[in-house]
């Protein structure tokens, strides 16, 4: 069944929780919920990309430390951050720390759901481009370690004949490895692999 996309809902509030995953799944959205942020960051690797709604004050991992974490491992799940009322200075701080928006509990449910799907309509073309830039390091990574050189050789602009100078193997073999490089990266000219390097960071645009 397709849904409107993925929530994880964290709060050590069980109550919250629960009527959060009743809101939430009966609008449509796929729900996941975690009791409290460390067992979230230690299954965040392998999500699904979706929208992460945080309660703010929290024992063990905060949602301002939170937003550190996953700042850190550059994730790029929005984080909509939930405070008690009062709290408005952590939420700004919450702000700055790269959360998409906040709610004061107690919210208004359809506030919440539209600030879920905005959330999740802006960030996904940034996600997809993050799942496109790890595809490509994972073709660099399938390189061997002469592949790889031969792969720089050849976005430095070096021909083949260079190439094997400079590492003392025949042209023949050359064309081998670079064979083997196009192959493993996926490009069809010499322009599409300049461009994978570039975003794979080995080359500077």
């Amino acid at each position: 069944m397709t849904t409107k996309g993925n929530v994880y809902v964290i709060d050590d509030d069980e109550a919250m929780r629960d009527s959060l995953h009743f809101l939430l799944d009966s609008s449509g959205f796929g729900v996941t919920l975690f009791d409290d942020a460390q067992a979230f960051l230690d299954v965040l690797p392998g999500l699904a990309f979706g929208c992460v709604v945080s309660d703010v004050r929290m024992p063990g991992i905060d949602g301002i430390e939170l937003l550190k974490r996953m700042k850190a491992q550059q994730s790029p799940f929005p984080i909509l951050i939930m405070t008690g009322h009062g709290d408005v200075p952590l939420a700004v701080e919450a702000m700055k720390l790269g959360a998409v928006d906040f709610l004061e509990k107690p919210f208004e449910d359809d506030r919440l759901t539209t600030m879920i799907e905005t959330a999740i309509r802006q960030a996904e073309p940034a996600a997809k481009n993050e799942a496109i830039s790890q595809d490509i390091a994972a073709r660099v990574a399938s390189l061997s370690p002469r592949e790889r050189q031969v792969m720089e050789g050849l976005i430095a602009g070096l021909s083949n004949k260079l190439i094997a100078r400079e590492y003392d193997i025949s042209p023949r073999t050359i064309e081998v490895y670079r064979a083997n490089v196009m192959t493993k990266m996926q490009a069809n000219s010499l322009s599409e692999l300049v461009r994978l390097a570039m975003r794979a960071g080995m080359l500077k645009d």
